[in-house]
């Protein structure tokens, strides 16, 4: 019996390319006549930070009819377009507040939390998903990875909403989020855990999402996983410049935060190459981060993954000029015709 699991990596801002990315995938499919919303289509669907929030849109139930996801990918688009420069708005409170980034986190995490309880409402629990989720984050107080996910009754009972809060909580751009655990329900109080960004040991919760369908006890023959980036890193760390940095240099806000770039990065590109390897057949080429689909290997891949260099586009988390949008977007457009085979292989198997 065949699976199907989508994954998609965090990135800030840079969400508008997976967004889109799926907008498109929606679109082929309903181009070979199948209707079904994306849920529908996938057994599980992870995400990590930004791709908490699309994996949180399109597998929690809409608050106003719960037979219907809290959000389609043209619905996530939007609120990247139109919520992001919102969510990262930097008010001369918050740099007085901050410190002008040496004191607090750089943005308040109000209007963030706002728009989550809007899109997901405030009751639903990843129980209650309409397919099987899966959302990493990491608990600061018993220093261990936490994987919220409805594939186990174990972890199944947080708030979706709080849920996508401490999976984005970026260090140094929003503060630790402390999210209930409902299970610990007793006397009418509940355990909260604080959580930061799973993006700081999963930026690409791919890995994550293949140990639950091992557990499951799906075969990989039977897997189809396809996983989706945010666009690579692309500014050069001088070494000269590097050396010198010390630790203020390595966690520089103004420096967009190096560390935390190089750590999600190299995550990322270490789990896709391994994913590459791990299920796809010997010899498949696996190019700027990506898997390589022809119409000669396309029925032989096990693992499809999507992502490329940025070009233009900033790859800073927080980036929401208008200038930058619209080159995120254009990024996005080139990704969609560049793997137009891979949308193609995918929209295929999930039509039979």
């Amino acid at each position: 019996m065949a699976h199907f699991i989508l994954t998609i990596d965090g990135g800030g801002i840079r969400g508008i390319v997976p967004a889109m990315i799926l907008a498109a995938l929606e679109k082929t499919l309903k181009a070979i006549g199948k209707n079904d919303a994306l849920h529908q289509c996938f057994d599980l669907i992870a995400g990590t930070s930004t791709g908490a929030i699309i994996a949180a849109g399109l597998t929690c139930p809409n608050p106003h009819n719960a037979k219907k996801p809290a959000a389609s990918p043209e619905a996530l688009v939007k609120l990247y377009l139109e919520d992001g420069p919102k969510i990262f708005e930097e008010t001369i409170i918050d740099k007085l507040r901050s410190g002008f980034g040496l004191g607090e986190e750089r943005y308040s995490a109000d209007f963030l939390e706002t728009r989550l309880k809007d899109m997901l409402g405030t009751k639903y629990r990843i129980s209650d998903a309409l397919t099987k989720v899966l959302i990493t984050a990491y608990d600061i107080k018993n220093r261990a990875a936490v994987f919220i996910t409805n594939a186990d009754n174990e972890n199944a009972n947080f708030l979706f909403w709080q849920a996508v809060r401490g999976s984005s909580a970026a260090p140094t751009y929003f503060e630790p989020a402390l999210v209930e655990d409902l299970s610990s329900l007793k006397d009418g109080t509940t355990t909260s855990l604080p959580l930061i960004d799973g993006g700081t040991f999963a930026n690409d919760p791919t890995m994550a999402a293949y140990i639950e369908a091992r557990k499951k006890s799906w075969p990989d023959e039977d897997l189809t996983i396809l996983s989706i980036g945010t666009g690579h890193q692309n500014r050069e760390i001088p070494y000269q410049q590097a050396k010198k940095w010390g630790a203020w240099g390595w966690i520089d806000p103004s420096n967009d935060t190096p560390i935390i770039s190089i750590l999600m990065q190299g995550q990322a590109s270490t789990t896709s190459y391994q994913m590459n390897k791990l299920l796809n057949p010997k010899g498949t080429r696996f190019m700027n981060g990506a898997t390589e689909v022809t119409s000669a290997n396309a029925s032989t891949l096990r693992y499809f993954r999507i992502n490329g260099p940025l070009a233009k586009a900033s790859d800073s988390l927080d980036d929401t000029s208008p200038g930058n949008l619209r080159e995120l977007s254009l990024f996005a457009e080139k990704l969609i015709r560049d793997f137009q085979p891979t949308l193609d292989e995918i929209a295929k198997r999930l039509a039979n």
